[in-house]
């Protein structure tokens, strides 16, 4: 009787998920509205220590450029020693087809937003990233860090780095016999993160420092945090998550150019002088419900 053939080492994951709201990093990219999103990613696995990886991802989103989706262009190394888990990579952030507002009709096809906020042509831009995970508890615990780099912020050129450490404890599945769904498992996450930004470059009209009306504007920097409780069959994910920053109204309208933006007297800064200020930035609870499949596992 011959052996079976060696496992191939190429894999393809794939999935997708709806959620009332996409957050990224503390932000709504979706208005505080629901969004979607899917991806694809091709494995390659070197040893059962290297693994190699490049995929795509596209987001629903609803931002003041107007673009199509947020298209997300990514690949790295994963190297694996016993607990410990590690991600080298790279993300390419594309908006397709944006609009650019602002009041300079030579060379902005639509005139800034009713409340003021411009913004610019193109919002592209990458980062650098390098992730660790150790498994604390085998099967059960898990803490980590991350750790982004952008040169240019969305294009602003405001140089931005992004550190997080999180935690996430699995318990025991339980059963629930109900219909199809026999087991279920569970696990509880968070994570607190560090958004430190730069200054953009001078764009009239769109970026300016309002105190000394030359050169481009200092963002400000801010703290994220979420905590959520997740419930998982099979190849499914329903989790339900606490997002929030300590961005102020008036920063988070710094950082959004959100064209729902309010004036209030309280969010009125030396770089925020017209008050206007954004929710999205503010707390929210969001619910999603994702799947997840690799072709070597679910497509036998």
């Amino acid at each position: 009787m011959l052996p079976p053939p060696p496992a191939s080492p190429w894999d393809i994951a794939f999935g997708g998920a709806m959620m009332t709201d996409y957050n990224f990093r503390g932000i709504s990219q979706s208005n505080k509205g629901s969004s979607t999103t899917a991806y694809s990613e091709t494995r390659y696995t070197v040893n059962p220590n290297w693994q190699i990886y490049a995929g795509a991802q596209y987001w629903a989103v609803t931002l003041p450029t107007n673009p199509t989706c947020e298209c997300d262009l990514y690949g790295g190394v994963r190297p694996t020693f016993g607990a410990w888990a590690f991600d080298f990579g790279y993300i390419y952030y594309w908006y397709p087809k944006e609009r650019q507002h602002a009041d300079a009709p030579q060379v902005a096809p639509f005139p800034a937003y009713p409340n003021g906020n411009s913004t610019l042509s193109q919002t592209d831009y990458w980062e650098v990233y390098g992730k660790v995970t150790w498994e604390v508890m085998k099967d059960r615990f898990w803490v980590g860090a991350n750790v982004y780099y952008s040169p240019s912020w969305l294009n602003t050129g405001a140089d931005g780095l992004y550190a997080s450490g999180t935690a996430k404890f699995a318990g025991s599945p339980f059963r629930l016999n109900f219909g199809i769904i026999d087991e279920v498992g569970w696990y509880i996450s968070g994570e607190v993160g560090h958004y430190s930004l730069g200054t953009t470059d001078f764009v009239p009209g769109v970026f300016v420092n309002n105190v000394t009306g030359v050169g481009g504007l200092p963002l400000p920097d801010y703290w994220t945090w979420n905590a959520g409780l997740a419930f998982t069959w099979n190849v499914f994910t329903l989790d339900v998550r606490y997002y929030d920053t300590d961005l102020s109204k008036g920063n988070c309208n710094l950082l959004t150019g959100d064209p729902g933006s309010r004036f209030s007297a309280g969010n009125i800064s030396p770089q925020n002088p017209g008050g206007l200020g954004s929710n999205w930035c503010g707390s929210s609870v969001i619910g999603k419900f994702s799947a997840d499949l690799t072709a070597m596992t679910n497509l036998k």
